[in-house]
């Protein structure tokens, strides 16, 4: 817990120095989700339930059953869209001068999407939720710091490489809700 703390204040607080702390760790995919993004990845889902049946949402309250399943789709969700966003990541580096391989990639958006993970504790009162807006500009300059370190992405590079990541981030998100909704599993989120 304490190294997950020590994460979380680097890369929130100094990132330029953490991202080459992280570049400089070993690539083990199984670590970064078990040591990082399982435990943060909770925050939002966690948060959403006890918000949505405790506090209730502006239309009134989910019930324990639809709110259980909204905090599973985003938890879901939260753990299966970092990992695929990095395998496209990979794939795409060469097209932008870059390399890595798929740890290096999870690293970068695992890393990147902490803000708004950390900021998922919004979703206990819904009518603070839609601040985690500043966590996603946050998160976006984590990216930013984070390609040339990771990716070794030519600085010329970055912004366009960025572009691409960010469209398949936003489509890979609507993807993932779409097929939560589809088996069932209620919206979630703003």
């Amino acid at each position: 817990m304490t190294n997950l703390q020590a994460r979380v204040k680097g890369i929130l607080t100094n990132p330029k120095a953490e991202w080459l702390a992280i570049a400089a760790e070993p690539d083990d995919v199984a670590a970064i989700y078990r040591d990082y993004i399982v435990l943060l990845a909770a925050i939002p889902a966690v948060s959403m339930f006890v918000g949505s049946t405790i506090f209730g949402i502006p239309f009134g309250r989910f019930g324990m059953s639809t709110a259980l399943r909204a905090a599973i789709a985003m938890y879901v969700s939260s753990l299966v869209a970092p990992f695929i966003a990095a395998v496209v990541l990979e794939k795409l580096a060469p097209r932008f001068q870059s390399t890595g391989n798929t740890a290096q990639a999870l690293k970068l958006v695992a890393y990147a999407s902490t803000p708004m993970w950390v900021a998922g504790v919004l979703y206990l009162l819904f009518v603070l939720a839609p601040l985690t807006i500043i966590a996603a500009l946050y998160a976006i300059y984590l990216f930013y710091l984070g390609v040339p370190v990771l990716m070794k992405t030519p600085y010329d590079k970055v912004v366009p490489f960025m572009v691409v990541a960010a469209l398949v981030i936003v489509v890979l998100n609507v993807v993932l809700r779409w097929i939560a909704t589809v088996f069932g599993f209620p919206a979630y989120g703003v």
